[in-house]
């Protein structure tokens, strides 16, 4: 039975906290965004703001964390 780390605890906690802060500074910067930019990276004012409206706890399934492969 594997033991319980406080350290480990606080090493994914505060990976996850960082995650969640990225997620919503990117989702903020993409709303910012003119039409060309948008244009640029292939995706339309309405699908902006849309990502942009999500939680910031909900991310692309493509989007992998540091666990994904166990």
């Amino acid at each position: 039975m594997p033991r319980f780390s406080l350290t480990q605890l606080r090493y994914q906690l505060g990976h996850q906290l960082r995650q969640y802060r990225h997620y919503r500074r990117s989702r903020r910067d993409l709303m910012t965004l003119d039409d060309r930019l948008l244009k640029d990276i292939g995706i339309s004012r309405e699908q902006a703001k849309n990502e942009g409206r999500k939680a910031f706890w909900k991310h692309s399934p493509s989007e992998g964390g540091p666990y994904e492969n166990r």
